[in-house]
């Protein structure tokens, strides 16, 4: 390291995490080098019609591909490795993660039929690989699934630590505390760079722990006199331990419903992250040979999902399980924002059947997994990075987050709030924005990756809101003269019969635009705008309304 120029730049680009909450990756690049953090994904936004999910724009990665040296992952939730089956097969590098995240990331290039020659390498915490100019060392963090990891990265021009997504829990279920002995130890020694996890940064003091759950949840299962439904995110590994805890304890059997909650718990068992007695967990199968009070099941379902194990027994749509008068249903995650009304809903329709739903915080049947106000600080105090740049999480979450880092001492120049894009370059003592590379969503639609852009999600939001009218012309193909009025078909516009004299009108104002047209108006693509331009402003001034308009001609 010591050959390499000192007026060399670290350039730090975030594609995706930043002024979001999801689809996080984060390129790290020194000469011709480059080394990424995370491969998230994010689920669509409500006006996002018809968009299953939503990735990180990698065009400059792949103009830069020869650079790649490993794709390195924090931890296997989906916003941080969602986007490995639709990226690995275009980039094809070494991926480098902890064990649990290697048999939850196969599981998922599985399913897409994606690379599955990907060469996926575990990592041990503590011993550190060296990737080109790059030397990286994961260190245990805890988070809402086991095997979640930071990273010290010492890079030619310094050290940088990434915690990935972490809080600090001293009774934590499954899984090793944070490292903070370590963390200290890299302080000591002098750090180039902090990035942290902002998701709750808003909130003041302490994140309780895993264990206040634990409690809450084994409570409920004792005094509960029928069934109990718990619903989780299908990757809250230690939730689901809890869980089984609490039912071996109270002799009651476990049943597994939701496809992404089996496919977890089959690989957790299989890699020791999730123990379970003989005899616990049971085939759904067998569901209905046991009495009520002898049953747990674990369903997926918590962000109202409309496919997912819970919001179908709640729609009376599953075929193995239905609400029963008495069933216990417990809530134990809580909603991501946007999903609320989705939540409220399959709530209310649990209510209705007649079941008993402990939601919410007044439940404390959740706890969040990131660091609150009071732990980030520490970690800053720990750390005591020269630089510091905010990650994961909404503009609002970096900024404070950001506000706390300079109250514990860093100088407000040398903290950098960055949105996807940015290019930050830095060297030992000092940091600039320079410029910004493409990084805007990719959106995955059914098999198709990438073909849906702006243009179609706008037609799909026009169409949704105010419908679509089509007019028919037919011409003579011979003297392209009209051979009768243009016909007009409505959906999602208006009642075609009560709005009988409007699109009546509409026809007469086509024909009399061909008619003028003359011979002209047979030329492909010369009347379709006039008609646009006036249908529109005609339909505008009778509803109030824009619908998409489509002028088709036929020659007959």
């Amino acid at each position: 390291m010591k050959n390499f120029k000192k007026t060399n730049k670290l350039k730090i680009i975030p594609l995706g995490g930043f002024g979001e909450i999801g689809k996080n990756m984060t390129i790290l690049e020194y000469d011709d080098e480059i080394i990424v953090i995370d491969a998230g994904l994010m689920f669509p936004e409500q006006d996002m019609l018809g968009i299953d999910l939503v990735i990180p724009d990698i065009s400059y990665l792949l103009e830069n591909k020869e650079k790649i040296r490993a794709i390195c992952i924090t931890h296997a939730h989906e916003d941080h490795v969602g986007a490995l089956p639709y990226v690995l097969p275009q980039l094809n590098v070494p991926v480098y993660c902890t064990k649990l995240a290697k048999g939850l990331i196969s599981g998922k290039l599985k399913e897409r039929k994606a690379l599955t020659s990907a060469q996926l390498n575990v990592v041990t915490f503590g011993v550190p690989i060296t990737l080109g100019k790059f030397k990286v060392e994961f260190f245990p963090v805890c988070h809402s699934i086991p095997d979640a990891a930071g990273m010290i990265i010492q890079t030619p021009i310094g050290t940088i630590v990434h915690t990935g997504d972490f809080k600090l829990d001293y009774t934590p279920v499954n899984g090793l505390q944070t490292d903070l002995s370590r963390l200290a130890q890299v302080g000591a020694q002098g750090v180039l760079l902090l990035f942290s996890d902002s998701t709750y940064a808003e909130m003041p003091g302490y994140t309780l722990s895993e264990k206040v759950v634990g409690e809450a949840l084994e409570h409920i299962i004792a005094n509960a006199q029928g069934r109990v439904i718990v619903t989780t995110f299908a990757s809250l590994v230690s939730r689901v331990q809890q869980v089984i805890d609490a039912a071996a304890k109270h002799q009651r059997r476990v049943f597994v419903v939701g496809r992404s909650m089996t496919d977890t718990v089959k690989i957790a068992l299989e890699l020791g992250y999730l123990k379970a007695p003989n005899g616990v967990l049971a085939k759904i199968e067998d569901l209905h040979k046991l009495p009520h009070e002898k049953v747990v099941i674990i369903a997926t379902g918590s962000q109202g999902e409309p496919t997912s194990g819970l919001v179908r027994i709640a729609n009376r749509d599953h075929r193995q399980v239905s609400i029963i008068r008495g069933d216990t249903v417990i809530y134990s995650a809580s909603p991501i924002p946007g999903n609320e009304s989705l939540v409220n809903r399959t709530v209310d329709n649990l209510f209705k059947q007649g079941a008993e739903v402990y939601y919410g915080r007044m439940a404390q049947t959740h706890v969040h997994g990131h660091a609150s106000q009071e732990e980030l600080k520490l970690m800053l105090s720990l750390v005591k990075p020269r630089f510091f740049v905010p990650v994961h999480g909404e503009y609002r979450h970096l900024s404070f987050h950001a506000r706390l880092a300079h109250q514990v001492g860093i100088p407000e120049e040398r903290i950098f709030t960055l949105e996807d894009g940015d290019i930050l370059e830095l060297n030992q003592n000092s940091g600039k924005i320079s410029g910004k590379v493409n990084a805007g969503n990719v959106y995955v639609d059914g098999l198709s990756v990438g073909d849906v852009g702006g243009v179609v999600l706008r037609n799909r939001r026009m169409l949704s809101r105010d419908g679509i009218v089509v007019i028919i012309i037919a011409v003579n193909k011979h003297n392209d003269k009209l051979t009768g009025r243009p016909d007009i078909v409505t959906r999602g516009f208006v009642d075609s019969n009560e709005c009988k004299d409007m699109l009546e009108a509409s026809k007469d104002m086509v024909a009399k635009i061909m008619n003028h047209e003359g011979e002209f108006a047979t030329e492909i693509g010369f009347p379709d705008s006039r008609i646009r331009a006036e249908l529109n402003k005609f339909y505008f001034d009778q509803t109030k309304r824009r619908p998409m308009i489509l002028p088709v001609m036929v020659k007959v």
